[in-house]
């Protein structure tokens, strides 16, 4: 029998070992019902209230947990390995602080759709209101960033729990789904009989699109002369990459993808127009505004993306398919709206989609435009440009590195200047913009993918917001390569108050930041500096060929500014094009 035989029967004999009748506690319960949705690992943190389940994970060698150094680490790596993956990522916290250092992450993954599981212990239910040690109403402070979440009181219901709770964060518009259980349940006896059906009331996603709605498309492309494709994080979520590029094969328009859609549709196609919004390219914002067919496929219209609402595409007919009824005619009123999953509703268009020779002299004036006005930067040959070392990056990576960036300027810059052409490659926190993301997300996204590289590209001020991680790194030998982009303040807050708030600069300097080569050696990772291009590239080279993880700290020039920019209150195509210009 061949080795894949026998992995293939050991997993079947190991579900039969985990879906045993038996008698156990709760916290078993939990970690069999976890290891029978398939989760493969669980970031997570100790604490009282969880004491019961860490108990029952000692000598449990089927399950594998990670232990990060704070909770927001555990949740940004569940949530990057969610991203990478597209699996449901797994978390745990004790009560009271364990779950409240958990918010920003919760947070970050609902505005950005991702599916997670957020395990939280709890006072036990006879404590729960009298403001026990360790006591917080983690359900009810969750309430406005979760998908749904549960207080499990009976132990009886924890498996159904379990099972609803992967399924609603797997389903419809992805999401975190919370799930609180007190000491005493986790510790409680009872037979054990996994749950592997689902009846929830009120809750069924649309997933076929309306067939009228899908006609009325097709017949507004047929008479588009100016038509654009708008391509969100949605299309990545329902691994409609393949579809989309046959839809675009098959009518000829033109693309942008959305910060969170970058990936979605291959960087190298000659009708990708970059990413669109406050630092969109000259094509897309442009291309946007002089549209008369707008289809947005699986983004929400975000401010960031429309900028002034009352000048955004308007000549355009808008059409915007989504999972989620509740995004259409929110931001932009919607002229065909078309409610369902991405995949299918392109599968559908597909099979009826036509070539728009209306739009030949449209698909010219965009090449045009792409060649006239690229994204530019002025490079200097004595000074470390974050443009040119994100474009050595691309370069040496051949583009196909999982690249995860923190928040700032250098998360555009890796926007603008790493190509993309696979989904699931580029995991930014775009809606919450959350600093302390970027690293913590690389190490899940290399537990998805260990044969992949990943490289974390972060500021200085990011980077000292989960840097602890760097522990986990060194001990578990995750190769996670992470570069630094320090240009010694707080870049975007920089940017704006000198463009915005005319130079008057505010509480903006990192000047006392560590030493990151030191640092990274501190805790055992082997860390290299850069300050030019020579020693860029060599220390670049010598961290990609490291086995384990490895820093490189660039030191780049800190007055430089992301170009294109729109500032608030001016439409997209109203762009301060900088030094380049």
């Amino acid at each position: 029998m061949s080795a894949h035989h026998t992995t293939m029967r050991s997993k079947e004999e190991l579900r039969e070992k985990w879906m045993k009748p038996e008698v156990i506690t709760g916290s078993e319960i939990l970690l069999r019902s976890l290891l029978l949705e398939g989760v493969e690992c669980v970031f997570g943190y100790p604490g009282g209230a969880v004491l019961y389940i860490y108990d029952a994970m000692h000598g449990f060698d089927d399950f594998n947990h990670l232990l990060t150094r704070h909770e927001q680490g555990a949740i940004h790596a569940a949530d990057g390995y969610a991203r990478a993956s597209g699996k449901v990522g797994v978390c745990i916290a004790t009560s009271g602080p364990g779950a409240t250092n958990l918010v920003t992450g919760i947070a970050t993954a609902y505005m950005d759709s991702i599916p997670l599981v957020v395990i939280t212990g709890n006072v036990a239910t006879s404590l729960i209101g009298t403001d026990a040690f360790q006591e917080a109403d983690i359900t009810g402070i969750t309430m406005p960033i979760t998908k749904h979440s549960y207080l499990v009181r009976d132990v009886e219901d924890l498996p159904r729990v379990i099972h609803e709770a992967f399924h609603i964060a797997s389903t419809g518009r992805k999401g975190p789904v919370l799930i609180d259980i007190p000491k005493d349940v986790s510790a409680a006896k009872i037979l054990f009989k996994p749950v592997d059906s689902i009846n929830i009331r009120g809750y069924n996603p649309t997933v076929h699109p309306n067939k009228y709605q899908v006609d009325k498309l097709m017949k507004a492309i047929s008479e588009a002369e100016r038509p654009v494709i708008l391509a969100g994080a949605g299309v990545v979520h329902s691994g409609a990459h393949e579809a989309l590029l046959e839809f675009v094969n098959k009518t000829g328009i033109p693309v942008t993808t959305t910060l969170l859609g970058l990936g979605g549709f291959p960087s190298g196609h000659e009708l990708w127009m970059g990413m669109p919004g406050m630092h969109g390219t000259y094509t897309a914002n442009n291309a946007i505004q002089q549209s008369d067919l707008l289809i947005n496929i699986g983004a929400r219209f975000d401010d960031r993306v429309t900028m002034k609402l009352e000048g955004f595409a308007p000549h355009a007919k808008i059409v915007h398919i989504d999972i989620d009824p509740a995004e259409i005619g929110k931001n932009v009123p919607t002229d065909i709206p078309i409610v369902g999953d991405i995949l299918t509703t392109l599968l559908e268009a597909n099979a009826v989609a036509n070539y728009t020779d209306k739009a030949d002299a449209w698909r010219d004036q965009v090449k045009q435009m792409k060649a006239e006005k690229p994204l530019r930067y002025v490079d200097s040959s004595d000074e470390l440009k974050p443009q040119w070392v994100i474009e050595m990056i691309h370069e040496t990576t051949n583009g196909d590195a999982i690249v995860t960036t923190d928040v700032g300027q250098h998360q555009m810059w890796s926007a603008q200047y790493y190509l993309f052409n696979q989904p699931r490659s580029f995991i930014t926190s775009g809606g919450l913009g959350t600093m302390g993301f970027g690293f913590p997300s690389a190490i899940g996204a290399q537990l998805a993918h260990p044969d992949r590289v990943v490289v974390s590209i972060n500021g200085d001020g990011g980077m000292q917001m989960c840097a602890q991680e760097l522990a986990i790194c060194a001990i578990n030998n995750i190769p996670v390569k992470v570069a630094i982009i320090n240009n010694q303040v707080l870049g975007m807050v920089r940017q704006w108050q000198e463009i915005i708030y005319d130079n008057r600069y505010s509480h903006i300097d990192l000047a006392g930041s560590p030493d990151f080569v030191k640092l990274a050696e501190a805790y055992g990772v082997r860390g290299f500096r850069a300050t030019s291009k020579e020693e860029a590239r060599s220390a670049w080279e010598e961290a990609l060929n490291t086995p384990g993880p490895a820093v490189v700290e660039f030191v780049v020039r800190k007055h430089e500014n992301v170009y294109p920019m729109v500032t608030q209150g001016s439409t997209i195509d109203q762009m301060i094009m900088g030094d380049s210009e």
